[in-house]
């Protein structure tokens, strides 16, 4: 962070938090904000982040979700961080949050298992009350606030028809967008019809999701639990969270088997796998181009070529 945010996030933390700042260290690993180890006096540490100042929105998205997920989440199986200070420090956006001591690589057959039980617990937990301010629990799909899926905005709302939402506030805005920059992709029209339909008939229920759950947004931690942390939140079928689970390098195999013994997925869900994981390549397309928009396409005609009953 530039030198007048640096030497502001003293007295704010002070203020804020009632800490002394000593070091702050860059970390590595983050492709929208800086990231930063914060080193306090009388050796506690904190994690923070930091942007421009436009982007508190983004930071302000991301504490709203982690506040939802902790509602919902037994903290003696599960750990969501959750936001110990947000505001503008000078130019500078900064959410702190605390400090995850993440196993580097932690692979253990037992406790990955326990993570995708845990899982399956705030899945489940969600149905039972609302687990924000501006969340209905009603049986809607979606969410009270508009957020961010990356940089991409995620348009929210709510909507009963599970079907529906999915082709319309998540496939659709992505298709649009992406076509902005290029060539609509073919067959999107025709995907975007068979969707709701397609996603009708295997009894989705509206739990509250991670959204984002990629590898690199999850781990373990101290005394074996699992983590979540920068997430997407909303109302949806709790299969997209197990879908992405298995996108960009993926969860270890008994994560899945964890899940499975604690609630079983529906019959069909290897099928409609490809089309919750459609929107994250799409988004991928959007941020970042290259093999992303290929790999899209691709997954279009696969589906298109092999469609979904209501109950596969």
């Amino acid at each position: 962070m530039g030198r007048s945010g640096s030497d502001a996030l003293v007295p704010w933390l002070a203020e804020r938090l009632g800490v002394k700042l000593l070091a702050r260290r860059p970390l590595g690993g983050g492709c929208i904000h800086s990231a930063w180890r914060l080193e306090l006096e009388g050796g506690g540490c904190l994690f923070a982040k930091t942007n421009r100042a436009e982007a508190l929105a983004l930071l302000e998205a991301e504490a709203d979700g982690l506040a939802a997920l902790a509602a919902v989440a037994d903290p003696s199986r599960l750990t969501v961080p959750q936001p110990l200070a947000l505001g503008l420090v000078g130019e500078q956006a900064v959410l702190v949050l605390p400090w995850l001591e993440l196993e580097a690589g932690g692979r253990n057959v037992a406790d990955w298992e326990r993570f995708g039980a845990s899982l399956a617990g705030l899945h489940q937990r969600s149905l039972a009350a609302a687990a924000a301010p501006h969340d209905r629990g009603d049986g809607s799909f979606g969410w009270g606030r508009d957020n961010v899926i990356g940089t991409t905005p995620q348009g929210n709302g709510w909507c009963r028809d599970w079907g529906r939402f999915f082709a319309e506030r998540r496939l659709a805005p992505q298709l649009a967008l992406l076509a902005r920059s290029g060539p609509a992709l073919a067959g999107a029209e025709a995907l975007l019809e068979r969707v709701p339909a397609w996603l009708s008939g295997h009894g989705a229920v509206p739990a509250l999701v991670h959204g984002d759950l990629w590898s690199g947004n999850a781990g373990l931690c101290g005394e074996r639990l699992g983590a979540l942390f920068d997430p997407a939140v909303h109302r949806a079928d709790r299969e997209v969270d197990l879908a992405m689970a298995r996108l960009f390098g993926g969860f270890p195999p008994r994560f899945f088997a964890g899940y499975e013994r604690a609630w079983p997925l529906p019959a069909g869900h290897q099928q409609r796998r490809p089309l919750y994981n459609l929107y994250h390549l799409l988004n991928h397309a959007n941020l970042f181009g290259g093999a992303y928009r290929q790999q899209a396409q691709q997954t279009i005609e696969v589906l298109l070529g092999q469609g979904l009953d209501g109950g596969a």
